[in-house]
This record gives structure tokens, C-alpha cells and sequence, in this order.
């Protein structure tokens, strides 16, 4: 845990307005957590802008670099780039409270804001769903999605001439 105070803002000695910080992360920052990772050898650099107001603190944090991630298809490695960036309005209040999405409530005696979550989650959802290889070819992407699976039409089940039992159960389903 005392490794990811190395994440604090320290936002007490600060001046009202617009400052800047610079991380650089690895393999190491993403070992704090206790989450299995969707990838390796992440090389990324985060930016965080911090503007100061007298009663709230805002943040924006942008992620740019490299993971390694694992073609869905292929099976090889390679290198994905990301970059994403998120916005989030610090407050104070009695207790810490994160349950709204965008706005964090931290108590009033804080004076460091550690923003190592919050760089975890901004890479987290710049992995994408599908991890495809840009050395799949078109042609191999063509070939498996002519042999995939199709899902059902429900086309199926109008074909069938309708027994009048059932429709008549399905005229006193619709009156109520």
C-alpha cells in the first residue's frame, strides 16, 4: 500500500489553478493491484492536469503508450497502442465517497489525492474487447466470418402454420 502513495497529488501547498504532473508506468504499477491483467509490458506515460479552486479540485488524466497484448485470433503477441483520458471533480466532504461516477467526495482534512486507481481504470478501458493482431490479414478475417456461427432467424418459427388451440390461449393473453 505504501508503494501506491507514490501516485499522491499533494494539493495543499498549491496555488489556485491549473497545475501539472508526470508519471511514468510499468509492469510494476499494475503488480500494487490484485487483478490479473489482460496484458503485459505496459510502457505508459500519464499526464495529469490538476486545476485547483478554492472548494474543488478538478482532474483530468490522459494515458498514452504501449501494452502487449494477445491476438484473439493468431495467438502472437503484439504491441497495442493506448490513449485514453478520463475527468474526474474532487469535493469535499465528511467521508470518502466514490458512488458517483464522474465526482469523488474526499474528507476535508486530505491533503494528497492519490490518483493510482484511477490511472489503473483509464488503461483498463483503453484495452479493447477484441484483441486482433494488425498482422491478421482481411482475407483471414473474410474466411472466419464466413465459417462463424450465424445466429437463428426467427423467421423460423412464422413458417409453421398456426394451430388454432394456441391462438385462441394467445387472443386471451393479449386482452389482458
Amino acid at each position: 500500500m505504501d508503494k501506491l502513495r507514490n501516485y499522491d497529488v499533494s494539493f495543499s501547498g498549491l496555488k489556485t489553478g491549473k497545475h501539472e504532473f508526470r508519471f511514468e508506468i510499468d509492469k510494476e504499477f499494475f503488480q500494487l493491484f490484485d487483478t490479473e491483467q489482460e496484458f503485459t509490458n505496459p510502457k505508459i506515460a500519464v499526464d495529469v492536469l490538476l486545476d485547483k479552486h478554492s472548494t474543488f479540485l478538478e482532474f483530468e488524466i490522459k494515458v498514452k503508450g504501449t501494452v502487449e497484448l494477445v491476438c484473439d485470433i493468431s495467438n502472437e503477441n503484439f504491441d497495442h497502442p493506448i490513449e485514453n483520458q478520463i475527468k474526474v471533480l474532487v469535493k469535499f466532504g465528511e467521508e470518502y465517497d466514490d458512488s458517483e461516477e464522474d465526482v469523488i467526495t474526499i474528507p476535508t482534512s486530505d491533503h494528497a489525492f492519490n490518483i493510482a486507481q484511477l490511472i489503473y481504470e483509464n488503461v483498463a478501458l483503453s484495452i479493447p474487447m477484441k484483441k486482433i493482431s494488425p498482422n491478421v490479414s482481411d482475407d483471414d478475417l473474410a474466411i472466419l466470418e464466413k465459417f462463424s456461427p450465424k445466429e437463428i432467424q426467427e423467421e423460423e418459427e412464422e413458417e409453421h402454420e398456426s394451430d388454432p388451440r394456441w391462438d385462441a390461449l394467445k387472443n386471451l393473453k393479449n386482452k389482458n
